[in-house]
């Protein structure tokens, strides 16, 4: 909604009753609740949709609603920065406008996997999925007073997020917006450790509730070295081996935005193979995950499995092309199954994303990748159109999948030539769980290969530079790691 935000103590007024199922509390007015080791984020974005006015935007309203009659939904989204502690609790803290002798319900909180959707563009035809588990349940609720729902499940460090309401009640609920001020929606971060500027919370304390579960901490060797945004995944990844298990494994303990870069299951992405093989592994993640699409997604016509799984989190289905901002990094995820040439849709599009893009750094991915040494699948020249947009508006990032191998390239323009000013370092990462490939002719600027340790490609995001790693399978050495600073 408005750009407004605020960061000072809430005035929350009244007190009664909170009907709830999972975690949600009623915050009275009392004294502020006080920690040294808590952090507020107001929203970024916050809206509502209405399925009688389906191609209506309410972004600019001072109010978001839950209701049943007209059915209304509203989504809320969060960008956490700055956190260096483990995060071991999360509570979204809610002001309701609305509440008649207890007729008013106050809706069901979901998590949403979708973090890309705009506030003044979404309406009910575009809406994200509620997609997410059920973070709590209010019952009846009463006017201008404070609610708080335990989101530790959704929220586990740096990163944007994303919240949902509905209703099945006819009499909803009304609540305030980030326009509304000091009664602004909040987002309160509880770490192990002091943070960094935490903020005054509402006025209030908390009706007592049970405590969070800590957050494991990630071992040493994934633990970020900053509180800047993670991205991290790989591609080629489910099937009925243990190489996918072996991955997700790694997942568990690397916080962050999980991407995928295609052929996401074997060997038809079918809905049941996403069932039986990706959902158990990988799925769990499916929350954080930002994929793309590989030909073996699309051996079922249209891709449908894959893109029915993933839902609004894929992009456009049919397109399956998108991008999404974290920290000071403008990521795109694009489809290398369908028309790449100049001109194209796709090549349109890419060329006005990155031209409207104010983020100083890029980092893409995509499935077929146009440098490789593997010596199953031939580089993909088709893709060098995507590659040179990408090199023209002076991106830093290319990861690829397709070979069931690891390579690092040195900076290259769209021509293979090395160019350590302005070229794209890319990366080949088809290692996140299918039967690995072999290498053939070892390709020019070629810096690191590995063909027998399954594995994840993490990156930490920084402000002007980023660093990448190689993180391998438990039980195995390899590894590759290194820095890179944006053009």
């Amino acid at each position: 909604m408005g750009k407004r935000q605020s960061w000072r103590a809430a005035t929350a007024a009244s007190a009664g009753l909170v009907t709830t199922a999972l975690t949600a509390t009623l915050l009275t007015a009392t004294a502020p609740t006080a920690s040294a080791a808590t952090t507020t984020f107001t929203p970024v974005a916050d809206t509502y949709v209405q399925d009688s006015t389906p191609s209506t935007n309410y972004g600019t309203s001072t109010q978001f609603v839950a209701d049943n009659s007209p059915v209304r939904q509203a989504f809320l989204k969060f960008t956490v920065s700055g956190v260096t502690a483990p995060v071991t609790g999360a509570k979204l803290r809610v002001r309701s406008i609305s509440g008649n002798s207890g007729a008013s319900k106050g809706g069901v909180f979901k998590s949403v996997s979708n973090t890309s959707w705009s506030e003044t563009g979404t309406t009910w035809n575009n809406k994200p999925a509620l997609d997410g588990a059920t973070l709590a349940t209010l019952g009846s609720i009463s006017k201008d007073t404070w609610y708080e729902i335990d989101v530790t499940s959704a929220v586990t460090g740096n990163g944007t997020f994303s919240f949902g309401v509905s209703s099945t009640s006819s009499d909803g609920a009304y609540y305030d917006t980030r326009e509304s001020g000091a009664d602004a929606p909040q987002l309160v971060l509880t770490t192990s450790g002091p943070t960094p500027t935490p903020s005054p919370s509402p006025s209030g304390s908390v009706t007592p509730t049970p405590t969070p579960t800590p957050t494991p901490s990630p071992s040493p060797s994934t633990t970020p070295p900053s509180g800047d945004p993670v991205l991290v995944g790989a591609g080629d990844i489910a099937d009925s081996g243990s190489g996918d298990t072996a991955t997700a494994a790694l997942l568990d303990k690397i916080p962050g935005t999980v991407f995928t870069a295609g052929d996401n299951v074997y060997t038809n992405g079918t809905a049941s193979e996403f069932n039986s093989y990706y959902e158990p592994t990988w799925g769990r993640h499916k929350a954080r995950t930002r994929p793309a699409p590989g030909n073996h997604d699309y051996n079922t016509s249209g891709a449908t499995g894959y893109y029915n799984y993933f839902g609004a989190n894929a992009g456009e289905s049919g397109k399956g092309y998108y991008s999404y901002d974290l920290g000071n990094w403008h990521v795109v995820a694009l489809n290398s199954n369908i028309a790449m040439s100049a001109g194209s849709a796709q090549e349109t599009w890419l060329r006005g994303d990155l031209a409207a893009s104010n983020k100083p750094c890029t980092i893409a991915y995509w499935h077929h990748p146009l440098y490789t040494s593997s010596s199953s699948h031939a580089p993909s020249t088709a893709t060098r159109p995507l590659y040179q947009a990408l090199y023209d508006y002076n991106a830093e990032v290319v990861v690829t999948g397709h070979n069931h191998t690891y390579e690092r390239f040195a900076p290259q323009d769209a021509n293979g030539n090395k160019d350590d000013a302005r070229g794209l370092r890319s990366f080949v990462a088809g290692m996140g769980g299918a039967s690995f490939y072999g290498f053939g002719t070892i390709q020019k600027n070629s810096e690191a290969r590995n063909a027998d340790t399954w594995g994840v490609l993490k990156f930490t995001l920084h402000a002007n530079s980023y660093d990448y790693e190689f993180v391998p399978q438990a039980g195995k050495t390899y590894n590759d790691k290194g820095t890179g600073t944006c053009h």
